[in-house]
């Protein structure tokens, strides 16, 4: 893992992982740093991947939030559901977009470089009903 990676996520009350973790190594050294919520990439293969859901939906102070992989592969419309924000990582660029109500959230990846595209993680701030969120680039 990335120390910039540890250095940025010290002190976070909970890590949400959207996917392409490739060595369960990664998910036992973000447990070290705070609560992980984790789904299944394209590119995590073996048998340890059966253990991990291919989405997840979790609750922070009355804040939905559903979390998968590839945004394409969601069968679900979020506004119905309560959610309020959507978390992906499938095309790891890095996004911030609001539709209807709803924050669609791509933090990028903080692992090996993709393409041409930055790494990079994503904070997300809730505060009641306020969410807030920001892209930070880890390594320009």
């Amino acid at each position: 893992m990335r120390p910039e990676a540890v250095e940025a996520l010290k002190n976070v009350d909970l890590i949400i992982h959207a996917g392409d973790i490739c060595n369960l190594k990664i998910l036992e050294e973000l447990r070290m740093l705070a609560p992980v919520v984790v789904v299944r990439g394209n590119n995590d293969k073996g048998p340890w991947v059966n253990e991990i859901p291919i989405y997840k939906v979790v609750e922070i102070d009355g804040i939905f939030i559903y979390v998968i992989h590839d945004i394409k592969e969601m069968n679900v419309y979020p506004a119905p559901l309560g959610i309020n924000v959507v978390i992906s990582g499938h095309s790891h660029k890095p996004l911030i977009k609001e539709h209807n109500d709803i924050l669609y959230l791509n933090p990028g990846s903080a692992g090996p470089r993709r393409f041409n595209l930055p790494v990079s993680i994503a904070k997300l701030k809730v505060n009641g009903k306020d969410v807030k969120t920001e892209i930070t680039q880890i390594i320009v």
